[in-house]
């Protein structure tokens, strides 16, 4: 092997563990956006104890985490009544992002590492 076929295996290899934190950090993401809409219906119908301080704290959280890609997109979605649909745009950007990484990204790192 050639000292610039190691390189470019030890660079492909850095940008697959790139590629699989981004996606982790997706996927985590989805995961906090699906818990902050179910949190935000259990608090509107009251079925959660808006008083218990853990369940303010978790309320907190989810809206500050959500909030900053939320917010932007309420600015330019049109408005349907009651209905918020900005989490499901969310969604469905992060899985475009997702497919795209592992349909054309991953498969080209892959090459490179062998």
């Amino acid at each position: 092997m050639s000292v610039t076929s190691e390189m470019e295996t030890y660079m492909s290899g850095i940008l697959l563990a790139l590629f699989q934190v981004i996606d982790i950090i997706l996927q985590l993401y989805v995961y906090v956006l699906i818990a902050s809409a179910i949190f935000s219906w259990l608090y509107a119908f009251n079925v959660i104890n808006s008083s218990n301080q853990f369940v303010n704290s978790v309320g907190r959280f989810l809206y500050n985490v959500t909030e900053p890609v939320l917010n932007p997109l309420r600015r330019v979605l049109p408005n349907l009544g009651g209905i918020d649909i900005s989490p499901i745009v969310v969604l469905l950007i992060i899985f475009f992002i997702q497919a795209v990484l592992h349909n054309t990204v991953y498969p080209a790192l892959l090459q490179l590492t062998m």
